[in-house]
C-alpha cells in the first residue's frame, strides 16, 4: 500500500510539472506574439535612424535587392580584408525614389575588445558620406574613443578608393590620424571602412569616378 502511495505521489508531481511547463510553454508563446510586432518596428526603426545618420540627403531606405552575401565575400577576400564582413545593403533614394547611394553594415572582427559593427554611407559618386558605429566593446577611453566625433569625423565627405591611418599626422584625404594607444582598434575601423568602399566599387564599377 505505502509503495502505491508513492508512485501515486510521484505520478501527481509528474504530472504538476507537466502542467507548469504547458502553462509557461503558452505564456512564452503569447508574450512573444504579443511583443513580436513592436520588437520588429524598434529594430526597423534604429536600423532607419542609423542610415539617416549616414545619409542624411535621403528620403528613405531600401534593401539593396542585388546583395549576395557570397559575392560580397568574394569581394573582401580578393581585396586582402578577409577579417570584415558586408552584413547589410541599403539603398538611400531621393524624395523622388530614386537611388543616391548606399548604407552598408559592415562589421570588422579585428577590434581589440571584439567585433566592431559599424554603418557608412557612400553616395553614387563614390563620396562617403561617414560612419555610425552600431556596435564596439574596446577599451575604455582608448579604443572606445572610435565612437568620439573627433576620430568619426575624419571619414566624412571623403572620396577616395582606400583609407590609411598614420601615426604622425593625417596629411592627405585618404589618411586618417590613429587613435593614441588604440592602433589596434584604429586598424580594425580603417579596415572595415575599406571593406565597405570595396563592395562599393564593385557594385558602381565605373559610377565612383563620375
Amino acid at each position: 500500500m505505502k509503495e502505491n502511495t508513492q508512485i501515486k505521489g510521484m505520478l501527481k508531481d509528474a504530472l504538476i510539472l507537466l502542467v507548469i511547463t504547458i502553462v509557461a510553454g503558452l505564456a512564452l508563446g503569447f508574450v512573444y506574439e504579443v511583443t513580436k510586432a513592436p520588437i520588429a518596428a524598434q529594430e526597423v526603426k534604429a536600423k532607419n535612424n542609423a542610415c539617416a545618420e549616414v545619409f542624411a540627403d535621403a528620403s528613405s531606405f531600401e534593401a539593396y535587392l542585388d546583395f549576395d552575401a557570397a559575392a560580397a565575400r568574394k569581394v573582401l577576400d580578393a581585396a586582402g580584408l578577409a577579417e570584415q564582413d558586408i552584413d547589410e545593403a541599403m539603398v538611400a533614394l531621393d524624395a523622388g525614389g530614386s537611388s543616391i547611394g548606399y548604407v552598408f553594415n559592415v562589421t570588422t572582427h579585428e577590434g581589440y575588445g571584439g567585433d566592431i559593427t559599424f554603418s557608412m554611407g557612400v553616395q553614387k559618386d563614390g563620396t562617403l558620406n561617414g560612419i555610425s558605429i552600431l556596435s564596439i566593446s574596446e577599451t575604455a577611453g582608448l579604443g572606445m574613443k572610435a565612437k568620439e566625433e573627433a576620430f568619426a569625423d575624419q571619414w566624412k565627405n571623403k572620396k577616395v578608393d582606400k583609407f590609411e591611418y598614420t601615426k604622425t599626422g593625417a596629411a592627405a584625404d585618404n589618411q586618417i590620424d590613429a587613435i593614441s594607444g588604440a592602433t589596434i582598434t584604429t586598424n580594425a575601423m580603417t579596415n572595415g571602412v575599406n571593406a565597405g568602399l570595396a563592395y562599393f566599387a564593385s557594385i558602381e564599377g565605373g559610377n565612383q569616378n563620375e
